[in-house]
């Protein structure tokens, strides 16, 4: 009777560990999400903004059809969708684009002068710095959580349920790379 009474027991704790574990993993999940979520609304902000600079710089920028149409292009694969993998590397090559405007704008003091373009870009600006603050949030977020399903004992259930590891939010090797400005007159 004993014996019996110890198996019930040992079964009783491996069966709320067991609750435990998975519920700690679902609640990590969800913070992810959340964190995801974080990002998608300010990058939904950036998407809304570069149309109405890329219209108010049109005009100033004809030389540089180019940097425009790789912001036109990239910010139409970014708004696309697809896994979360997907969308980090489409607003990764945004990004690059990005920087690449932002210095070109340096060259066209006309443009830096124009308050519509300056509200925009200050706009642009601020909302990169939100990006960045969420990415950082997202990224440790998803570092506790991947870290998580692969700690043993852990891992049994993660695995068990289907829990997978989500990319972290890395630098492209657009956003890498320094912009070149060239301040000659």
């Amino acid at each position: 009777m004993v014996i019996f009474g110890v198996i019930l027991v040992i079964i009783v704790i491996l069966v709320v560990w067991f609750i435990g574990a998975y519920n700690s993993l679902v609640g990590k999940k969800k913070r992810v999400e959340n964190a995801w979520s974080q990002i998608d609304v300010q990058l939904k902000r950036r998407h809304d903004l570069i149309p109405n600079l890329v219209n108010a710089v049109k005009g100033y920028m004809k030389f540089e059809k180019e940097t425009l149409e790789a912001v036109i292009n990239a910010r139409s694969k970014a708004i696309s969708g697809g896994s979360i993998g997907d969308r980090i590397k489409a607003e990764g090559e945004l990004s690059g684009a990005l920087s690449r405007l932002l210095a070109v704008f340096e060259k066209y003091p006309d443009l830096k002068s124009n308050q519509q373009v300056s509200q925009l870009m200050e706009e642009l600006t601020s909302t990169e710095n939100r990006i960045t603050y969420a990415r950082q949030f997202y990224n440790d977020t998803v570092m506790k959580y991947n870290t998580s399903i692969e700690i043993f004992p852990v891992n049994i259930v993660a695995n068990m349920f289907g829990f997978k590891a989500y990319p972290f939010f890395e630098a492209t090797s657009d956003e890498k790379e320094t912009p070149k400005v060239d301040l000659s007159l």
